[in-house]
């Protein structure tokens, strides 16, 4: 039901493309942000008001599940606590970083609380270190990020 949806949202997205878009004919992955509905609402609402421009996920949990890291150009339809499409963005930069390591800068695009630099420390551990328990690791501040700026490109 979701991928149909999605599919749905997908087409009018193209529908407005022309056939020289970039865009045109790019897949695309289905993304939720957050690890709770309540999560993917409150993020989705902040991504589609051009709060946040950019997200981070443990290296660790990639690694754990195989799959290959984000890259430029990568086109993710943004689900909602629901399940359904709210916008499109496109990835425009992804690079590794430690946890530690993570700027002001960062935390303020990432867009959540009062955009300072220690809510993204205290509530990124939080998540993180719930994430890391499902796969038997523990939360540390020297542990790799997976950083990633995007743009909104369909709403």
């Amino acid at each position: 039901m979701v991928e149909l949806i999605a599919a749905e949202y997908w087409n009018a997205f193209h529908a407005t493309l022309s056939p020289l878009s970039p865009y045109y004919g790019k897949p695309y992955i289905l993304e939720r942000f957050g690890d709770t509905l309540q999560m993917a609402d409150e993020l989705g609402q902040l991504v589609i008001s051009g709060v946040k421009t950019a997200t981070s996920s443990s290296l660790w949990i990639w690694e754990a599940e195989g799959t290959l890291l984000p890259q430029p150009g990568l086109l993710s339809i943004i689900l909602d606590g629901k399940d359904q499409p709210i916008c499109i963005i496109e990835t425009t930069e992804v690079y590794v970083c430690r946890f530690n390591a993570v700027d002001e800068e960062f935390a303020r695009d990432e867009g959540e609380g009062d955009l300072s630099l220690a809510y993204w420390r205290k509530a990124h551990k939080s998540f993180f270190s719930r994430q890391l328990a499902k796969i038997g690791k523990e939360f540390s501040v020297g542990m790799p990020l997976v950083c990633e700026r995007f743009r909104v490109i369909y709403k």
